[in-house]
């Protein structure tokens, strides 16, 4: 769909296609409908992006929590988004040998005990070893510095499932 398909669309609709572009957050989605119509997808995107920015601290946590864990039980037990299974998928998330995959729910578990929200990091543009390194490292920061980049990397899978929603070659009829 285009940008003008976009701005067409009844809040319902609306909602119901991009609810998911950040995971388990269709508030989001309901949040910017209101701003329609948007000039171009980077519109859209902007206005997803400044009302996460303006969320409270507890607010960009709530957001996070709705991240499943990666490679985690939702994975296994197959109740992952459609989205993110595809996206844990490419990452070689869901190949994960045993070794792999005991050190990747022990990190996951350290890191939710420091910080208080799941690991959040863009799959797409990662593969596994890179996901354990960070994961690993990304165990010893800041908590504040920590919610910032999970906030980013959650930032960067939007702007992925909006691009695979929007085309962008389609001129603007606004």
């Amino acid at each position: 769909m285009d940008i003008s398909a976009v701005n067409a669309l009844p809040y319902e609709e609306f909602e119901k296609i991009f609810g998911n572009v950040v995971e388990k957050c269709p508030i989001v989605a309901a949040a910017v409908w209101s701003q329609c119509p948007f000039k171009s997808l980077t519109a859209l995107e902007d206005a997803i992006f400044e009302f996460i920015d303006t969320l409270p601290e507890s607010g960009k946590e709530g957001i996070l929590r709705c991240h499943p864990d990666l490679a985690g039980r939702d994975l296994q037990m197959g109740t992952l988004t459609q989205e993110s299974r595809e996206e844990q998928s490419r990452a070689g998330l869901d190949a994960l040998e045993s070794a792999e995959r005991t050190r990747m729910a022990q990190l996951n578990e350290e890191y939710k005990a420091r910080f208080g929200f799941p690991f959040v990091i863009c799959a797409r543009m990662n593969d596994k070893a890179n996901i354990l390194r960070q994961l690993s490292e990304r165990c010893q920061s800041e908590r504040a510095a920590e919610r910032a980049r999970a906030v980013d990397e959650v930032k960067k899978i939007c702007h992925l499932r909006l691009q695979g929603l929007v085309r962008t070659d389609a001129p603007n009829k606004l």
